[in-house]
């Protein structure tokens, strides 16, 4: 399957889920850690996004910031992981809970938003606009920011396709992020990856976008000093 025909499944499937479901204007959900409780307190990484952060479709323990969160401890890294995904969440919502998501000692954010604003048609500055708010509240925070890229169907157009395909590059240049060019390389228009709707990574699926976030990740972390008494 081409790429941008990739792209136009994608908006079909994911119009239906943000239908579905939306982010909430004032109360935002519990978010979840992706570990069990830390016996005692570690430094955030919150990852902070719409379903396919949520990890629709999955037992939570197979959503991405689960299995990032084994990753971490696998390799040594002292962190817990939190899932403040949203299924339907847009960019304008994640402007009104990020502040909530930030409570505590946030490292780093992992920010996937902007799917759902380009499957309504949001213009690409608005939307823009909303991600560098996000971003710089973050960084307010003292919280490093990890950007993830998407992409819009080929049915909006060729020059809104290169002002979204543009947007998370100049952002991530402008405030000096590090960037996931496209947050389901190597997964999305690939089936055996994918759940039945063709856009949502399965299990074996969602183990590859561990990878794509991990090796931009893993540069910004931190591991913990040892000591020697």
């Amino acid at each position: 399957m081409n790429r941008f025909l990739v792209y136009l499944v994608l908006a079909a499937t994911l119009v239906l889920t943000a239908c579905r479901a939306t982010a909430p204007k004032e109360a935002p959900p519990a978010s979840s850690s992706a570990s069990a409780k830390p016996a005692k307190s570690l430094p955030k990484i919150v990852a902070f996004g719409d379903s396919l952060t949520a990890g629709l479709g999955l037992p939570l323990a197979s959503s991405y910031p689960a299995l990032l969160q084994k990753k971490l401890d696998a390799d040594g890294f002292a962190y817990e992981v939190v899932n403040a995904g949203v299924s339907g969440d847009t960019t304008a919502g994640g402007v009104r809970r990020i502040d909530w998501a930030l409570d505590g000692d946030v490292k780093i954010v992992i920010l996937e938003l902007g799917a759902n604003d380009i499957l309504r048609g949001q213009a690409a500055d608005t939307m823009r606009e909303n991600l560098a708010d996000i971003i710089k509240r973050a960084k307010q925070h003292g919280a490093a920011v990890l950007l993830a890229g998407m992409e819009a169907p080929t049915s909006l157009g060729i020059e809104y396709r290169k002002s979204v395909h543009d947007a998370f590059p100049s952002l991530a240049r402008e405030y000096n992020l590090s960037l996931i060019p496209f947050f389901l390389d190597g997964v999305a228009g690939i089936e055996s990856l994918n759940q039945r709707d063709g856009i949502h990574p399965n299990e074996d699926g969602t183990k590859i976008v561990v990878e794509t976030v991990y090796r931009s990740l893993q540069p910004m972390l931190e591991k913990p000093v040892r000591s020697t008494s």
